[in-house]
């Protein structure tokens, strides 16, 4: 029977101590005696946050699907641990074995947003393993990072042993038999990164150098290793109907962010929306097929006993059998008590009579997701919504008995004029105007009310407007003002409410998604010397302690985010071949600018370069 590494004293003075203590149903357990390679599998945020995601559920599953390996989950101590772990010295631990992540072969990180960097250190720091790879030795694990942050690796690559671009179904496997054979063979860590730099999107950092230009801007990056490639293309995965998708999915005891199974459809999107990074680095679009997805949901619901399933992806309104999946989860659980959440999905009559059979109308908001208040702003990030299909959209929803909508924009975005700015408050009050204008007065179910929230843009790498400078933390609070003030004004005020988005993490978010290797002293400045921990959550957030980082590091933040980049800039990702050409990133940066509207990659191919993966949507209509 395996020992807690947590006493009963400390457990009975901690917040959820069942975050710590492992056991859950469908986690997995086995003799250590047999195994070759252990991996300590890590969400660097508090348990409910990382019991959430797919990635790490999906990559659990398969590595342990292998009788060699043993993938065990780790997760961020939340504070009040934190503080007594340091005081006894308890070094942190795996949920299942409940030993320490030092003992183990592997530590793969998965970066899923910029604000969990200084987490990472305190995951490095409580493992006692050495923040610094270069400091660490034979004894200590390979640090591996994967996620979307890897898009733009630089500002923690220092951090890492090695990262992971793209998805990790393809050449995972390949790299734990290489590491197996290593170990067999009494190679040293070094002489293992090396064979492991030569496997298809694996970045190793120590072995590219950065030569800056006199202005700050890089110069070149080039590889001080034979066995690093000049290029590190990404790894997708072509056949999605694959057996290592996780049909048991791990249980937690207690309420976690997203407390359901997540049934992924389809991945990539079609959209081409110029400020999202997913849209663009998940390309091409490949999808589940129909049976895989019924046989799968059944499977996922009976052996976990959940009471509702997710749809996953970037765009659910545009997977090919969507009203085929739908309709066989109606009529297979409904009336069973599971319910069935629809994200991603356009405002149109076939999602809202849907929505209208799986959902309490009355208890239910719908979302929509404009991003802009003008057509022209629309436009400009090629969000292919008109103001017309929007109120179109809002019509059906209230005439279908919803009367709570919500709204979400961006503020910030480049060329933004007043005007722009003003009109996200003017479609939410013509939102509302809708549904008194439609909804007979005996008919209401009360007054209609319309959320509409505000995000600040972040230009992100491998997008069309990764070129875009951003704004002060003033700049955007006094577009916010804007915003607020102009819904004071409207007609059917009382029916709108307004949240925002902070903005100083927004500067700061900023300044990790476009930075380079530069950065990273200063991540571990704000953490090591003024104690940043857990800036994703606004409770623990401290700007003061990020501006006296930098101050003492000598970087200038306005560097990273005030400064339009020129299009022959070398950026620090510019070594990451994600299909997407930067030709093509280009171009879109030019309609960008004049406004004009690229049709989705359904409608016709604009040859973005995905299409040297071989497969998706890029060949659906090839014969």
């Amino acid at each position: 029977m395996r020992k807690l590494a947590l006493s009963d004293e400390i457990l009975l003075t901690i917040e959820k101590p069942v975050r710590y203590i492992g056991n859950e149903v469908n986690s997995v357990t086995k003799d250590l005696s047999k195994i070759d390679i252990r991996f300590a599998m890590c969400f660097p945020d508090v348990y409910e946050i990382g019991m959430s995601h797919l990635g790490i559920q999906i990559l659990y599953d398969m590595f342990n699907k292998r009788e060699d390996v043993y993938c065990e989950r780790v997760y961020s101590p939340w504070v009040d641990l934190d503080k007594i772990m340091r005081k006894q010295n308890i070094p942190l631990f795996a949920v299942e074995s409940q030993d320490p992540v030092k003992c183990f072969d592997f530590l793969g990180i998965t970066l899923q947003y910029e604000m969990c960097y200084t987490n990472i250190l305190q995951i490095l720091e409580l493992s006692q393993i050495p923040i610094w790879s270069k400091d660490r030795t034979n004894e200590d694990p390979i640090v591996i990072g994967g996620g979307p942050c890897v898009y733009n690796p630089e500002p923690i690559a220092d951090f890492f042993d090695m990262f992971y671009m793209g998805e990790g179904e393809t050449r995972y496997y390949e790299l734990l038999d290489l590491y197996k054979e290593c170990k067999k063979n009494g190679f040293d860590r070094h002489e293992f990164l090396e064979l492991a730099a030569e496997i298809p999107g694996i970045y190793v950092p120590a072995f590219y150098d950065v030569e800056y230009n006199e202005d700050g801007t890089i110069k070149a990056m080039t590889p001080n290793n034979p066995h690093a490639p000049k290029t590190v293309r990404k790894e997708i995965l072509l056949d999605m109907d694959t057996e290592l998708y996780p049909d048991k999915p791990v249980v937690p005891f207690i309420k976690v962010t997203q407390d359901r199974v997540v049934l992924e459809i389809q991945r990539g999107c079609i959209r081409g929306c110029r400020f999202c990074q997913a849209g663009q680095v998940y390309r091409p679009v490949r999808e589940r097929s129909l049976e895989y997805l019924k046989e799968t949901a059944k499977k996922m619901l009976e052996s976990t006993g959940h009471e509702e399933i997710s749809l996953s992806s970037l765009s659910s309104s545009d997977y090919s059998n969507l009203k085929g999946i739908v309709e066989y989860l109606i009529d297979e659980f409904n009336g069973k008590g599971i319910n069935i959440s629809l994200p991603s999905l356009r405002i149109d009559a076939f999602s809202l009579d849907v929505m209208s059979k799986v959902q309490d109308i009355k208890k239910s908001s719908l979302t929509f997701a404009p991003e802009a208040g003008s057509q022209r702003m629309r436009d400009v990030i090629n969000k292919g919504l008109t103001e017309e299909i929007i109120l179109k959209g809002a019509a059906e929803a209230f005439h279908g008995g919803w009367n709570k909508v919500k709204l979400y924009f961006m503020l910030g975005l480049p060329g933004e004029k007043e005007e722009d700015i003003k009109g996200i408050a003017e479609l939410s009050n013509a939102v509302a105007k809708t549904y008194y204008a439609e909804i007979p007065k005996e008919k209401r179910n009360g007054r209609v009310m319309v959320t509409a929230s505000t995000s600040f843009f972040v230009p992100k790498p491998f997008t069309p407007l990764q070129w875009a400078s951003m704004f002060t933390k003033e700049d955007y609070l006094g577009k916010a003002r804007i915003v607020n003030q102009t819904m004071k004004e409207q007609l059917n005020h009382k029916s709108l409410k307004y949240n925002w988005h902070e903005a100083d993490v927004t500067v700061l978010e900023g300044v990790f998604a476009r930075g380079d290797r530069k950065i990273a002293q200063v991540i571990y400045t704000a953490y090591q010397e003024f104690g940043c921990v857990y800036d994703a959550w606004s409770d623990f957030f401290d700007n003061d302690k990020w501006l006296a980082a930098f101050d003492k590091c000598g970087i200038d933040i306005e560097f990273y985010t005030l400064r339009e980049r020129s299009l022959d800039e070398v950026f620090p990702w510019d070594f990451i071949d994600v299909g997407v050409t930067k030709d093509f990133l280009k171009r879109e940066w030019n309609k960008a600018m004049n406004g004009i509207v690229s049709p989705n990659c359904r409608e016709k191919c604009q040859g973005c370069g995905a299409m040297t993966f071989g497969g998706g949507v890029c060949y659906e209509n090839k014969n």
